[in-house]
């Protein structure tokens, strides 16, 4: 039955098991658009998650990265064409256009484009319907929804290329914490959990901030691009030990998990037993949440795969099934009503026929 827990750390109160969705209801509209927000938000989803990066000005907007050459129409503004350029973020070599070459302003001229069009055609016929919002707009919208469907509405913001940011002189986790404190939500009980993939600058906001922090764990054999930057050999891998755990308890209140790390595919690529992730993060009172669930073939396990080509919609409601068995406390999906609908089946059963779980 759907809970509202109690951070023990933030004193947060949060969904469990709670469905996030993923950059909005990316499934179904160009990602990080307040319209793809809003329909997750009316489809039913405890939380939305976005990702973060600044502009010119110091400004967060929500890009899934710095690069937005492949998520708006800037190739089509000739007046954006000289800011054409490769760089280095995180040890990879991008070609493109970057936000933080963008002032506010001028990102508002452009329209988001879908990212995976091919697989989403559907999401992609409003390409240049949608705008890139900032994270105030975004918060503002969150509270105008919360008040509007008279339920709180958590938002789950993910700082990307922090590293990065901070050696160009734009630290997102000082904007952060002036975008909270205008909208009033720096504080315990706001339903505002910060990620990132860099232990450091979770870290820094542990000292500074109340709202719940979670460390982002990408695949096993994979670095934070902070810990390469100063030579730390440690892998996610590492992190996901006994040991790496005890080391993100001391500032985060949860982790969000690689698919991979809860449910390993076998040799096969099919879902194979659970790790001991879950159980192990569970005994140092961390949350879990899981990323990416995402109904086509594609991005689903082999047994789960249904009709032909990557694009077909797989049995996302079965991988669903399969982490909530495996006891994780949140999932994270570009497809939170097939989700949902999970959720409130569990809810029945478990109820004997009257579910908890509203729409």
């Amino acid at each position: 039955m759907t809970q509202l827990a109690v951070s023990r750390k933030t004193q947060s109160l949060v969904v469990t098991p709670a469905v996030v969705a993923h950059r909005g209801a990316s499934g179904y509209r160009p990602e990080h658009t307040l319209e793809g927000y809003r329909m997750a938000i009316r489809m039913g989803a405890d939380d939305i998650e976005l990702d973060l990066v600044a502009t010119k000005d110091g400004v967060l907007v929500a890009r899934h990265e710095s690069e937005i050459g492949t998520t708006t129409d800037v190739a089509d503004h000739p007046e954006f064409a000289h800011r054409l350029t490769t760089r280095t973020i995180d040890g990879v070599v991008l070609h493109g256009w970057f936000v933080e070459d963008f002032t506010l302003a001028e990102l508002k001229t452009l329209a988001a484009r879908e990212r995976l069009a091919t697989l989403r055609p559907d999401s992609a016929a409003y390409d240049g319907a949608c705008g890139i919002p900032s994270f105030n707009e975004v918060l503002a919208m969150v509270g105008a929804e919360s008040v509007l469907g008279g339920r709180s509405i958590g938002v789950m913001a993910e700082l990307k290329h922090a590293a990065y940011f901070d050696s160009i002189g734009l630290p997102l986790d000082e904007m952060l914490l002036s975008d909270l404190r205008r909208h009033d939500l720096d504080h315990p009980r706001s339903r505002v959990t910060v990620m990132s993939f860099e232990p450091t600058v979770l870290r820094r906001l542990a000292h500074r901030t109340r709202v719940a922090v979670v460390q982002l764990l990408e695949a096993a054999d994979k670095r934070p691009a902070d810990l390469i930057a100063v030579g730390d050999p440690r892998t996610y891998a590492d992190l996901c030990t006994r040991e790496g755990l005890a080391w993100i308890d001391e500032y985060a209140d949860g982790i969000g998990a690689h698919k991979s790390l809860v449910l390993p595919r076998d040799d096969s690529g099919a879902i194979s037993t659970p790790s001991a992730l879950v159980r192990e993060a569970h005994r140092m009172w961390l949350t879990v949440h899981v990323w990416t669930l995402r109904r086509e073939n594609r991005f689903l396990p082999l047994n789960l795969r249904r009709g032909a080509g990557p694009g077909a919609a797989g049995d996302l409601a079965a991988e669903a099934k399969a982490f909530l068995d495996a006891g994780v406390d949140g999932l994270i999906t570009d497809h939170p009503d097939i989700v949902l609908d999970v959720l409130r089946e569990a809810d029945v059963l478990r109820s004997g026929g009257q579910g908890s779980r509203t729409a």
